[in-house]
């Protein structure tokens, strides 16, 4: 199992509007990495939800249900989408400040390539953010 990071602007697609689908699909992405990595997901594989932009903070937990497929928001068919299902919101939301003062999560990409959306994270890292969402 391999776990990730996803980032979206609330006012685009915000954790409460995941809450209400229960499951999404995750397109739009045009970046090459960001892609890359979504080819690279695995369904069951774990994902933290992070809000960009206001929020700055990871406030939820989803899990890949369906693996890459064409992205539906364009012809081209370099891009792709997965699927992701909803699992729980944190019970307190872990705060982009909160992540660059734990020294185990200071190679986080987060941290070194900020404007990648899709990103790849350790069991190591995964487990520290979902502990200091407790």
């Amino acid at each position: 199992m391999a776990y990730w990071l996803v980032k979206s602007d609330p006012d685009a697609y915000s954790w409460n509007d995941f809450e209400k689908d229960k499951e999404t699909i995750w397109d739009g992405v045009r970046n090459y990495q960001a892609r890359y990595n979504l080819k690279s997901m695995n369904k069951g594989d774990k994902v933290l939800y992070y809000h960009s932009q206001s929020d700055r903070a990871v406030v939820g937990v989803a899990k890949v249900s369906q693996e890459y497929f064409q992205d539906p928001t364009t012809k081209d068919d370099s891009w792709v989408a997965v699927k992701l299902k909803l699992l729980y919101k944190l019970n307190s939301p872990v705060t982009l400040s909160q992540i660059k003062s734990e020294p185990i999560l200071s190679e986080i990409s987060l941290i070194k390539q900020s404007r990648l959306s899709v990103m790849l994270l350790t069991a190591e890292e995964y487990l520290k953010i979902l502990a200091m969402g407790v």
